[in-house]
């Protein structure tokens, strides 16, 4: 008899930083359901984005293929239809694959992508019509509260309770789902459960009382290296800008982020306590594949900035952590750069499938344990004038952005924190000649020629930044292109 096929739990977050967990290093922060994943399971403590922005990100994890194969570059760029999914290749292999929360699917936010079924919840959603989370706030008598994710526009930086009850808010419903999920599956079938949480991407807006799990004033400022502004791209500029932060900031309300944001990832944490219980209860733990991760980081005003769309540590690196007793040994830390696009590799290694005809980019993670390889990733963010190029190989980042005209090389055996750029500093320009032609001939082989011209990188005149730095993204309310708070005598 062929062994069974385990179970696959598959927990996203949006925006977590790779530090937010106790177990790896962060010593203020309360974990414990991250720190038994690490306890039992892998932590692949250099785990990276292949695009550090929600949609391409996700393109990229759902795809198993670069940013450049994808076609989707950033947010506003359609996610590739004409290619098997994730789900699609799970189902293949007998699997029954449920989706609960945000998924940020582009062109249709609503698309099964191969789910057989699917819970929604999608941030900046008026509709009660297509949002099952919207019908259930709705239902509950919260009609009142617009802004369910948390106040967005002058808001989207400040730190803010959530208008709902810690039993209504979008993390807690993921996890009420999820378990309504497990509780009523078919268990004839494996099941591929893929739980994805909006938080802690802003409005930083945990429930009431966890607001106050941790508090301002016991918060670490944000890093600011001496040079840091020679770490910045184009991007960090239009972002600061148009999320209220680029005229002043105040280190007491940095430091209320940074609880809030904290906060989050410890309600997120919580709640996905509350699943494994109820795997653990039904004794299919052991028989289920739990891998969490997330798509990007977040500045969090390290280096005087906010969002992502950077490279950095920062936001470029992500949390991720496996677990399967029969697969990957417990408590053990993997120094191997790992990316999103080997999640599918991983999972189809577990299942005991292959990919088919499907083009994948990644490798299977259980692969990469205790091998000791060299390796490396690669990351893109936009493209033409406003691409940014990513190669690391565990010990060196370089970075090229074309907008900026300028390469980055961050040492990561002297300096892991990533305070100085080290492109321009003769003792480097051999480190810096090897890493440019290695991400190069990496796009050179893959017939990918937007970034390139010949053997170099294109030159291109200064990127097309937004019109006007007060352009639409300064908004970025729920319904902004139809207003929803129309006030009678007073909006006229």
């Amino acid at each position: 008899m062929p062994p069974k096929q385990p179970n696959i739990l598959f927990v996203l977050t949006d925006q977590q930083r790779s530090d937010t967990v106790h177990a790896a290093g962060n010593p203020y922060i309360r974990t414990p359901v991250m720190d038994r994943l690490c306890r039992e399971g892998v932590n692949f403590r250099k785990g990276y984005t292949p695009s550090p922005v929600c949609v391409s990100a996700r393109a990229a994890l759902v795809t198993g293929q670069h940013p450049h194969h994808t076609g989707c570059y950033d947010n506003g760029f359609p996610q590739p239809q004409d290619r098997p999914s994730m789900m699609d290749l799970l189902s293949a292999a007998g699997y029954y694959c449920h989706g609960v929360g945000k998924m940020h699917f582009t062109p249709e936010r609503n698309a099964l992508r191969g789910f057989h079924s699917r819970d929604t919840q999608e941030e900046i959603c008026r509709t009660v019509e297509v949002d099952d989370y919207l019908k259930v706030v709705r239902q509950e008598g919260f009609e009142h509260v617009h802004d369910v994710m948390g106040a967005r526009g002058e808001m989207y930086y400040i730190p803010q309770i959530s208008q709902l009850p810690a039993r209504l808010h979008p993390t807690a419903w993921v996890a009420d789902r999820s378990i309504d999920f497990l509780k009523n599956r078919n268990p004839s079938k494996p099941f591929f459960l893929w739980s994805s949480f909006i938080h802690p991407h802003p409005p930083f807006s945990p429930p009431t009382p966890w607001n106050k799990l941790y508090r301002g004033a016991n918060m670490p400022l944000p890093r600011r290296p001496e040079a840091m502004e020679d770490l910045w791209t184009h991007f960090n500029v239009t972002q600061n800008r148009y999320k209220y932060r680029d005229a002043g900031l105040d280190d007491r309300m940095l430091q209320v982020m940074r609880a809030y944001y904290w906060a989050c990832v410890s309600f997120i944490d919580y709640s996905v306590g509350r699943i494994l219980e109820v795997l653990e209860a039904a004794g299919e733990l052991d028989n289920t594949l739990i891998l969490w991760s997330s798509d990007h980081g977040e500045f969090l005003g390290d280096y005087n900035c906010f969002g992502k769309r950077s490279f950095l540590d920062v936001t470029a690196r992500v949390p991720m952590l496996v677990r399967h007793p029969d697969r990957f040994s417990g408590g053990m830390v993997e120094d191997t750069p790992a990316s999103l696009i080997d999640l599918i590799p991983t999972f189809l290694g577990a299942a005991g499938a292959d990919s088919g005809d499907a083009e994948l980019d990644g490798v299977d993670l259980a692969g990469l344990v205790g091998q000791g390889e060299s390796r490396t990733i690669y990351g893109q963010i936009q493209q033409g004038d406003r691409g940014v190029y990513m190669a690391y190989d565990g010990d060196l980042k370089y970075v090229y952005s074309a907008g900026d005209q300028k390469e980055y090389l961050l040492d990561h055996r002297v300096d892991p924190e990533e305070t100085r750029n080290c492109a321009y500093n003769l003792f480097y320009a051999e480190d810096v000649k090897r890493m440019r032609d290695g991400l190069i001939q990496f796009f050179q082989s893959e017939g990918y020629t937007d970034p390139l011209d010949g053997d170099v990188w294109k030159v291109y005149e200064k990127p097309s930044l937004p019109d006007s730095p007060d352009a639409r993204l300064i908004i970025q309310d729920a319904g902004w292109a139809v207003p929803d708070y129309y006030i009678e005598g007073y909006s006229d």
